[in-house]
């Protein structure tokens, strides 16, 4: 079960980046950025946090209950529910999908590890704490306080 502080963060997360890159509103657009969408990929299902699409990756917004086409963007919000499935289960599905990028924020200790997909490994370079700016590939060109989140 997810507490009040993942439910805030998964909403904040999806508002902030939905506005300038689903929507191009004060950002470049061309994303469909998308709170808890189910995924079928290969024989996995799985449903992150949020996740967002290149444009050019998926042109269309499925009209099914359900999206097969692998994510660009991927943020899971850690909870002790879901801890070890978030890092390790779905982190190795991500990877086998290639999954360009990958976050994890944990609201209780205030972080973001920034994972990067590279030539079939997860590469971390960055990790931001507290109220360090956001600003990190592929929404770069937005920044927001990392504790606003």
């Amino acid at each position: 079960m997810h507490g009040p502080c993942h439910a805030w963060t998964c909403t904040a997360i999806s508002e902030k980046l939905s506005q300038s890159f689903g929507f191009g509103d004060g950002g470049p657009g061309g994303w469909w950025i998308v709170f808890e969408p189910e995924l079928h990929l290969s024989a996995d299902i799985v449903v992150p946090d949020v996740a967002g699409w290149r444009r050019d990756t998926m042109p269309d917004y499925p009209a099914s209950a359900y999206c097969e086409i692998p994510p660009d963007w991927v943020c899971e919000v850690l909870s002790p529910s879901t801890r070890r499935i978030d890092q390790i289960e779905k982190r190795v599905i991500y990877v086998r999908e290639k999954v360009s990028h990958l976050r994890f924020i944990d609201p209780d200790e205030k972080t973001m590890e920034a994972f990067e997909w590279r030539q079939g490994y997860w590469v971390l370079p960055k990790t931001l704490a507290d109220n360090e700016p956001a600003s990190i590939a592929p929404f770069e060109v937005t920044s927001f306080p990392l504790d606003s989140l």
